[in-house]
């Protein structure tokens, strides 16, 4: 399970070199907003050393209906990287089309076919946000479903998508739920958006926990200092882990029972599986 996705922009060798050395489950070489157009080709030859550098290195490209696009996908999925994050989508249509084109690219490149993922970043177009159950069986590439606020702010001509006190406004909130339960309906990772202040450790700690607490697996990071405030964030603690092992027995024990009381409460297979994930989770850390 990857909890951090680390950001750099892909034009820069020596924040790329940061990046890859970072404690980040995944990085992301970014070709997209963090590169000036100018810059876009030395970005991509830069991407495309890197590709290899370590596991669960990602490229970030330009949206699917751009001129860009189709250059970025030229030139790094030759490097095998592993994944795409797709930004700008319309729908799940958008990442049917980046799985087709990868099949493409992988038989011409002599790559395992399916191995190059998709993580779309699913609310930055309004439209958007009424196709998010088409993600559901979309192709075995998709590997998770990301959201973001700037773009869709943008869109709408919104001031701003934040409270003074740093809370999204209603309808970005709204686009972050969405993105969650298009997530869990196909059986995927949800990647919750980036935390702009990346001097702010208790600020990012706190955000991190409620997305955790809320369901998402993993969040979207924009600097090197934040990863381990992340990674910490989306870990099991000892007694969660101890609590859902205890869930898993008393079931194993009592394997015709529906409902089970533990503690003064009572129990059913929805927290079971909740348990089961959870002890997944904490177990492929601890392997890491």
């Amino acid at each position: 399970m990857i909890r951090s996705f680390l950001f750099t922009p892909a034009d820069d060798e020596r924040k790329v070199e940061k990046a890859l050395a970072s404690a980040a489950d995944a990085v992301i070489l970014d070709l997209e907003d963090s590169v000036a157009p100018s810059n876009r080709p030395a970005a991509r030859r830069i991407a495309l050393r890197h590709t290899r550098s370590r596991e669960q290195v990602w490229v970030r490209i330009n949206p699917l209906d751009s001129e860009d696009a189709d250059i970025d996908l030229e030139e790094v999925v030759a490097g095998g990287p592993a994944g795409i994050v797709l930004p700008k989508p319309e729908s799940a249509a958008d990442t049917i089309d980046l799985a087709v084109r990868l099949d493409e690219l992988e038989a011409e490149h002599d790559l395992p076919a399916g191995s190059i993922r998709i993580l779309p970043i699913c609310t930055e177009r309004p439209e958007a946000l009424f196709a998010l159950g088409g993600y559901c069986d979309a192709t075995p590439r998709l590997a998770g479903l990301a959201w973001g606020a700037e773009d869709l702010s943008a869109a709408v001509g919104a001031r701003t998508a934040r409270a003074p006190g740093g809370e999204w406004l209603p309808p970005y909130e709204l686009a972050r739920s969405l993105c969650l339960f298009a997530a869990a309906a196909a059986g995927v990772a949800a990647i919750d958006t980036v935390y702009t202040d990346f001097r702010d450790d208790e600020g990012l700690r706190k955000y991190a926990s409620i997305a955790r607490r809320d369901g998402f697996t993993g969040m979207l990071a924009i600097h090197p200092a934040q990863v381990a405030v992340i990674n910490d964030a989306f870990r099991p603690t000892p007694d969660e882990i101890a609590r859902a092992r205890r869930i898993v027995d008393l079931f194993d024990a009592n394997p015709g029972a529906g409902t089970l009381g533990l503690d003064g409460r009572m129990l059913d297979r929805p927290h079971l599986e909740q348990a089961r994930r959870l002890l997944a989770a904490g177990d492929e850390q601890h392997e890491e």
